[in-house]
């Protein structure tokens, strides 16, 4: 197969046989230029057929695509919250800290996982919760 640039691709196609030879195998009463018009139009079906099976496989969301992306969540707020951690014991009041795992923890969360899994990112979505009411409990005594 050869491409040509942003136009289709194109393909070979082998030449037509000619009933010259006795063939292995030769449909009885079936004439030859009806089986070839039909496996002419057949590429033209296929070419929509594999469209829309991609187009479809696009839509289709893999579970281990959202494992990922739940696992992703919570790592970015352990990572959030040993910023947190980090700039607490260096003496800083950790605001950014504090903003970045404000706004990590309000990213929406998807269920549908395995259960565990579940239960861990709830472990981690309370432990920043948790954080987060202690930094407002510490604003409004300020």
């Amino acid at each position: 197969m050869k491409v040509t640039g942003p136009t289709s691709p194109t393909t070979s196609t082998p030449a037509a046989r000619t009933p010259s030879a006795p063939a292995g195998f030769s449909l009885s009463g079936a004439g030859g230029a009806p089986a070839a018009g039909a496996a002419g139009s057949a590429p033209s079906v296929a070419g929509v057929a594999n469209v829309s099976a991609l187009m479809a496989l696009q839509g289709v969301e893999d579970v281990t695509e959202r494992r990922r992306r739940l696992i992703r969540r919570g790592h970015g707020l352990l990572d959030r919250l040993e910023e947190l951690k980090l700039a607490m014991l260096s003496g800083e009041t950790g605001e950014g800290a504090l903003d970045r795992l404000a706004r990590a923890s309000r990213e929406a969360r998807e269920d549908g996982a395995e259960p565990e899994l579940l239960v861990v990112l709830d472990q981690i979505d309370l432990r920043a919760a948790v954080e987060l009411a202690k930094a407002e409990m510490r604003r409004a005594a300020a």
